[in-house]
């Protein structure tokens, strides 16, 4: 894969009565370092100030996204697996549990693709179950 990607993060929040889409797209660079593959790139959040720098590592079975910046938190995904973190934002600093049902990584040749289904838990109570698909893919040459 070329160093020069775009990074796709779309996810959906599953409720009661109705599904909330969401989906990120920005420029970023990639490497693969001891068998793990990263991207790094900008995002900027709405409604706040600053731009949060974000990462994600891809491993055999463990995905991480560390956002640092206007909002900061280190989420670790890794299946059949309960997480705890702190996601700091500009209105307080909120308890996250993340427990990974399923991730599923699939490589090509200019693309990877890591599908993710876990639980989310704010403050011990549960909000709902979520599903991610990350797509880091090389830029095309004009």
């Amino acid at each position: 894969m070329k160093k020069d990607v775009l990074v796709s993060i779309s996810g959906l929040q599953y409720e009661i009565d109705k599904e909330e889409a969401v989906e990120v797209i920005s420029v970023g660079e990639y490497y693969n370092r001891n068998g793990k593959h990263y991207a790094i790139y900008e995002e900027i959040l709405e409604d706040m100030d600053g731009l949060t720098n974000c990462t994600i590592k891809i491993s055999d079975k463990q995905i991480d996204i560390i956002k640092r910046g206007a909002s900061n938190v280190h989420m670790i995904f890794e299946e059949n697996k309960k997480n705890t973190t702190y996601y700091q934002t500009p209105y307080g600093e909120l308890q996250v549990g993340i427990y990974t049902t399923q991730i599923k990584v699939t490589e090509e040749e200019d693309k990877i693709t890591a599908d993710i289904n876990y639980g989310l838990d704010i403050n011990y109570s549960f909000i709902s179950d979520c599903r991610i698909q990350l797509k880091i893919s090389s830029k095309k040459q004009r």
